[in-house]
């Protein structure tokens, strides 16, 4: 039964690695203070990063400052921050992403159903310098936003989207964190740790649930840097490479459902109505955008093949975890 009345406890982590984002990190902060629903805790997770950590602790107040113990990477500062944690629920937010000032009431409102293990929000795109007319929305997955194809409501889905993502706090403990071999480390545009845990997560709790609720938005900085051709095709590489680390440790089945539904539905629209634009002549930069789109696909399936070609023969990634993700640490409900 649904307690409409039930508010679980939340605390957010932040995690950061570079002062280049100071002034971009300083206005997160001041959104998650700025929230509708209080968060129990406030963790800024500093990874591996001297000088910023100085910086944060003779500026920052009313907040938990703390250097990463984990192996440098996103994945490991998670980690960190999550062991910190003492409320119900553990919310996770870029340090370049902005949170709506409802976010958190509109993400925690859904745990009231207690097969609910994770929800996650909509992150849009605020593009430094515009969107590049070759840069089509179905594609926003390579900035780390929310692409057009996901669903409009409230929906069960796969996995959250990393910028704007939280979890229980006893499933992360359940399946021990985020996996340390994936995710961003630094620059290197490495990722797909956020799909990896919520698959364990539900593989150990028949009949849950992991859920897209697209009103609690945050506003994620797109730097010009990121809008060029070049760092698609480096991106497109690296979500292959990170699918097939997933694929060994999840399988193959579990870690390609969704993509291949977009591969089949959404990007031939996109192309399709890009091509359209262009020969009507209503947008000139129609062919660059499907060709784009199709640049982008064959890059990705290259990255997923090459990553699948260097995992042959090797130990599965995170070893240890995988017998726990495969056996059930919650009777179905």
């Amino acid at each position: 039964m649904l307690d409409f009345n039930f508010r679980p406890s939340v605390s957010v982590v932040i995690c950061s690695y570079t002062e280049q984002r100071w002034d971009l990190l300083m206005r997160v902060i001041d959104s998650v203070h700025g929230q509708t629903l209080k968060p129990e805790q406030v963790i800024v997770v500093v990874d591996h990063n001297v000088d910023l950590y100085k910086r944060l602790v003779a500026t920052v107040q009313d907040v938990t400052l703390v250097e990463s113990t984990g192996p440098q990477g996103l994945s490991g500062a998670r980690n960190t921050g999550v062991g910190l944690v003492t409320s119900e629920i553990v919310a996770f937010l870029d340090d370049d992403a902005e949170a709506d000032p409802f976010w958190l009431e509109r993400l925690t409102a859904l745990y009231d159903d207690s097969d609910v293990l994770a929800v996650g929000g909509m992150v849009e795109p605020v593009w430094e310098g515009g969107r590049p007319g070759h840069f089509g929305p179905e594609l926003d997955w390579i900035v780390g936003c929310s692409h057009r194809g996901m669903p409009r409501v409230a929906s069960e889905v796969r996995n959250v989207v990393g910028a704007n993502m939280s979890f229980r706090r006893e499933v992360l403990q359940h399946v021990g964190g985020f996996n340390v071999s994936l995710g961003r480390q630094g620059t290197k545009p490495l990722g797909c740790e956020e799909t990896e845990v919520c698959i364990r997560a539900a593989i150990g709790a028949p009949g849950s649930r992991v859920v897209y609720e697209p009103s609690a938005l945050v506003r994620h900085h797109v730097p010009v840097q990121r809008g060029t051709f070049r760092y698609m095709m480096e991106r497109a590489w690296s979500e292959g490479l990170s699918k097939a680390q997933v694929s060994q440790v999840v399988g193959h089945k579990r870690a390609l459902g969704p993509e291949r539904r977009y591969v089949r539905s959404v990007l031939p629209r996109a192309v399709f109505s890009a091509l359209t634009d262009w020969r009507k002549g209503t947008d000139p930069q129609g062919l660059n955008r499907a060709a784009a789109y199709v640049a982008v696909l064959t890059v990705t399936a290259a990255g997923y093949f090459r990553g699948r070609r260097l995992a042959a023969g090797s130990e599965p990634l995170l070893a240890g975890a995988i017998p726990a993700a495969r056996q059930p640490w919650r009777e179905a409900t």
